[in-house]
């Protein structure tokens, strides 16, 4: 894997980083424990994920670095609606005029980023899980908490190939939320996996390919169930909304996260 590229000075965790080439045409950004990627298809390319809203600036110093150019972004895919995949999607629509993509049953999500359903309260797991404190921080200072929510949105289809660069394919994978979508880069054997299967839950800190915590999950059992669909793809590579890059098979993920089960 090609070394990454911090995008803000010092070292402090959740700093900015960039891994280019985390597959071929794919480049990740990370930021706050939170990752989106920027999908190359000569000098036009896709962003899946808009992270936070202090995330913008190592987004354009990332697509600066790998050789993209902001007028040249055809189009941002949300995985799901929640505030830390909504980010800088409003800053976008506005000052780029590309169109931003989610399923029709996240729209209201993605409008209102903070009215989500979950299972659990989210306040108890920082005393449950103390190593979650530093991810909470991160986003914290990444601006968890003044997204804007996103109403200008197109539809994503529940299956096919969307006429973007990088020739993404929708994955339906609800349980996170209600309308979460993953999407599979059938040629590079790669599965761009959002929330519904991660190897770093920001919840309890706990690295390992799992379902996250029901403190952000809509339906765990529905979470679990969609591990079917994840493992169907026979991606070799799964590429998370939070953790480092999984590159032992869809197969082990998948059984990682079934053992892990639900929180």
């Amino acid at each position: 894997m090609t070394a990454t590229i911090p995008l803000a000075p010092g070292h402090r965790k959740g700093a900015p980083r960039l891994t280019p080439q985390v597959v071929p045409g794919v480049h990740r950004v990370e930021h706050a424990f939170t990752n989106c990627y920027l999908l190359a298809d000569g000098d036009a390319w896709t962003l899946v994920d808009a992270a936070f809203p202090k995330t913008w600036g190592p987004l354009v110093h990332a697509a600066h670095e790998v050789g993209l150019r902001m007028r040249d972004l055809q189009g941002i895919v949300l995985t799901h609606g929640h505030f830390d995949h909504v980010g800088f999607a409003e800053r976008a629509i506005k000052e780029l005029g590309v169109p931003v993509f989610v399923h029709a049953e996240d729209r209201r999500l993605a409008a209102h980023p903070y009215r989500y359903k979950r299972e659990h309260t989210p306040f108890v797991y920082p005393f449950l899980y103390p190593r979650s404190l530093g991810a909470v921080g991160g986003m914290l200072r990444a601006g968890a908490l003044s997204v804007k929510g996103v109403e200008d949105v197109s539809e994503l289809p529940g299956d096919g190939m969307l006429d973007l660069p990088g020739r993404p394919e929708v994955v339906f994978t609800p349980g996170h939320t209600f309308g979460h979508c993953a999407l599979l880069l059938r040629d590079r054997e790669t599965l761009l996996s959002g929330d519904a299967i991660v190897t770093l839950d920001p919840y309890k800190g706990i690295p390992g390919a799992q379902i996250i915590a029901g403190a952000a999950t809509a339906d765990s059992a529905m979470a679990l169930r969609t591990l079917d669909t994840i493992l169907a793809t026979g991606a070799r590579t799964i590429l998370p909304g939070h953790g480092e890059p999984w590159r032992d098979g869809v197969e082990a993920a998948v059984a990682s996260a079934r053992a892990i089960g639900r929180s």
